[in-house]
């Protein structure tokens, strides 16, 4: 019902989640890798409330919730890191290392990212260098409010 419920191929879902309570709580969370506004949310949500209440009934009771991920969270599809490319990333690896730095690129196997290190209370920013998917545990971006 979600995927009919989305207006094209640019929006793609990161989460759904429905929640076990007697009025359920339905969050989907959806992302585009050009970024989207309010308006492609409540039609995802008009149209998904119009199936869910065909499929179940006017009666079933239920909340909805359409939004896009917030700025604090990791990213869970490929397809996210698209429209970040030139910010600043926190990336956790498999092995539990941690790097810091500007993705400098997307290519189809990882990102290209350019880590910054600190060396005797300096930032030295490293060649950028290619972390594939498969390496990466987590990656959110850095918010600054400098």
């Amino acid at each position: 019902m979600l995927q009919d419920s989305l207006p094209g191929p640019e929006l793609f879902v990161v989460a759904l989640t429905v929640s076990d309570a007697i009025r359920p709580k339905i969050t989907v969370i959806l992302d585009s890798e050009q970024g989207f506004g309010i308006d492609e949310c409540a039609l995802v949500s008009r149209r998904l409330a119009r199936r869910i209440d065909e499929a179940y009934g006017e009666e079933a009771s239920y909340t909805l919730e359409v939004t896009s991920p917030g700025a604090d969270q990791p990213f869970t599809d490929q397809r996210q890191y698209t429209r970040h490319v030139g910010r600043t990333l926190n990336v956790k690896l498999q092995d539990g290392t941690e790097k810091n730095g500007v993705m400098e690129a997307i290519e189809a196997e990882g990102i290209q990212l350019a880590e910054e290190i600190k060396e005797k209370n300096k930032k030295k920013v490293l060649p950028a260098a290619l972390i594939p998917f498969a390496d990466i545990k987590e990656a959110r971006v850095v918010i600054s409010f400098k």
